[in-house]
């Protein structure tokens, strides 16, 4: 990255491990948090995360921006550091690589020789669904993840492993997602309807579909 370099990268990480590593001895608070314990502020950090990239217009502000990613990066660190204690092969490290050997195994038409996809979404999920062993579009999809964000997955997962389910394509711009979203809710309300346990029951719905579909795709 322009501005840094791989060692001026590798030096500040390791120096944010070691301030973990103190903070966990010598801090209270720091030496008593669990993973459970830490979930509240990774939900927190990510969100915020979210905020700076979009409640700053069409550009998000770097300062804010760089120092929420940095809260993100701490709570990645702290983690790793509450797993390390009991398993010593748990290390920022093994997280890196780990990642690293993920990204270049799904890109072999980048560090391989394989042409490029016509559909990449398509062979992102082929290979992910091949290397974790899944058989249903619907597994490894997080149960914590709202209704929307739910079934954006399991829609963009069906589309892309060509499940057979009726899923309307007519296009759509964002703001009018947005204006239709908003008025699907004031109506709700006006008639008493919680649109969150409404869409929690489409989901399910959604989700039977297409179950029944990769069990009977003729």
């Amino acid at each position: 990255m322009a501005g840094s370099t791989v060692g001026d990268d590798a030096a500040e990480v390791a120096r944010l491990i070691d301030v973990m590593a103190t903070l966990r001895t010598e801090c209270p608070w720091d030496a008593q948090q669990t993973h459970r314990s830490l979930v509240q502020y990774l939900i927190e950090e990510t969100f915020e995360v979210v905020e700076a990239i979009e409640g700053d217009g069409a550009t998000a502000d770097h300062d804010h921006l760089r120092e929420e990613l940095g809260d993100l990066l701490l709570q990645v660190i702290f983690h790793t550091k509450i797993a390390h204690e009991s398993d010593p092969a748990f290390t920022v490290a093994a997280v890196a690589r780990g990642i690293a050997d993920k990204l270049i195994s799904r890109h072999p038409y980048v560090f391989a020789t394989d042409a490029v996809p016509e559909d990449l979404d398509g062979s992102w999920e082929e290979r992910k669904a091949a290397e974790k062993g899944r058989r249903s579009v619907l597994e490894g999809i997080p149960e914590q993840l709202s209704s929307i964000a739910r079934a954006n997955k399991i829609i963009s997962r069906a589309r892309s492993r060509s499940v057979r389910a009726e899923l309307d394509d007519e296009p759509i711009d964002e703001q009018s997602v947005g204006d239709q979203f908003i008025r699907l809710v004031s109506r709700a309300q006006a008639s008493g309807i919680d649109p969150d346990q409404a869409a929690r029951d489409a989901v399910r719905r959604l989700e039977r579909q297409i179950t029944d579909a990769e069990t009977n795709p003729d």
